[in-house]
């Protein structure tokens, strides 16, 4: 006769071998995919409550870290995806580098940087912030897949406005975009941006707070104003380009992408 006791061991038994068979078909799901899957895609597909899978990918999420496993389980964009653990990134960069070489230029690195941060602008805010036409820079990060166009500015001219995909959360790394880095990080110390403010002529009584109140816009046209009336004060071998010579420029960035047209990311 069975007891009570050796009942309930043999449900614990059961639902261990269930997590154990849940865990595993996971483990094949996520290896096989290419971008991140969410846990109602999986719960779906597995036919498993939604509390149950959503527990199991946190159960091998830990597992892995606790191991110190080569590879990770992480929450990135929405959904869930299988990473190569960053102890080992030199090791895999080696490898990576030896049959792919292809990578983001400076110029399409740019851009994304100020399409991130700046999300939604437009083409003009963006060149108001390098200083160049980036418009075939915008077009190749389209094509790849790391931005998109949001929607039209409701004023006049209705231009585009551009911001990131999860494409992009994706092969950075993040879960959203407050997970970037703070822009501070990255900001001069004061006596750089003191030099910077003398350089474009800005008036700290009449600005004290420099360009942060104004739209890309309002920046550009100050901007184009800033050299036309600092172009004959530069020294003859440190002239400021006009707006139109620096449109000329921009033929320099390309199409904002390396001769080998594609895009490497090592975790």
């Amino acid at each position: 006769m069975t007891t009570v006791k050796q009942e309930n061991a043999a449900m614990h038994n059961d639902n261990m071998q269930q997590a154990d068979t849940l865990r595993g078909a996971l483990e094949a799901l996520l290896f096989v995919s290419d971008e991140p899957v969410t846990s109602s895609q999986l719960a779906k597909i597995l036919n498993h409550d939604l509390v149950d899978v959503d527990e199991a990918l946190r159960q091998l999420a830990e597992s892995y870290a606790d191991e110190d496993r080569g590879f990770q389980l992480r929450e990135v964009a929405g959904g869930w995806r299988m990473y190569t653990h960053p102890a080992h990134a030199a090791v895999i960069e080696a490898y990576v580098l030896s049959w792919d070489t292809r990578k983001l230029s400076q110029a399409a690195l740019e851009v994304l940087s100020v399409i991130a941060y700046k999300q939604p602008v437009n083409r003009a805010g963006i060149n108001a912030v390098r200083g160049v036409n980036s418009e075939s820079v915008v077009s190749s990060l389209i094509e790849k897949g790391l931005v998109r166009e949001l929607g039209r500015e409701a004023g006049a001219g209705n231009a585009i406005l551009y911001g990131t995909t999860n494409t992009f959360l994706e092969k950075f790394g993040l879960r959203s975009i407050e997970d970037l880095p703070p822009l501070k990080d990255f900001a001069p110390d004061e006596q750089t941006q003191a030099s910077i403010r003398r350089r474009l002529g800005v008036d700290e009584e009449a600005r004290p707070g420099g360009f942060d109140d104004l739209s890309p816009e309002a920046i550009a046209e100050e901007a184009e104003s800033v050299q036309s009336s600092t172009q004959l004060l530069a020294p003859a071998d440190e002239q400021i380009d006009t707006p139109s010579e620096a449109a000329d420029s921009a033929a320099s960035d390309g199409d904002g992408l390396s001769d080998d047209d594609d895009l490497r990311i090592v975790d």
